[in-house]
């Protein structure tokens, strides 16, 4: 009876800490959807195109990973598009300030 106990005790256990997730990226979406919105605010999608479509996919890929709860691809995602959103703003607020454009 011992034996079967332990295997149980082995089984629950193995089945609590495989059932254990990532936790939810709140701030890292966060963080992508704040630099998205800057970006957007200086018209990168106008000055630097090639950044903002990469922040913008990387950004939506995020989305669909967080809806689906695999939170380690969102992260990842996340991350892409803050970093992509982030040098899309500063590329547009040169190219804006290069050729006059009121910031």
């Amino acid at each position: 009876m011992t034996l079967a106990r332990l295997f149980i005790g082995v089984l629950v256990f193995s089945v609590m800490v495989g059932c254990q997730t990532v936790p939810a990226p709140i701030e890292d979406y966060s963080l992508a959807r704040a630099a998205i919105d800057a970006a957007r605010a200086v018209q990168a999608a106008r000055h630097s195109p090639g950044y903002w479509h990469q922040a913008e996919e990387a950004y939506r890929k995020g989305r669909i990973f967080y809806d689906d709860r695999d939170y380690a691809r969102a992260k990842e995602q996340f991350v892409r598009a803050k970093f992509a959103a982030e040098k899309a703003e500063n590329s547009a607020r040169l190219i804006r300030q290069k050729t006059g454009d009121i910031l």
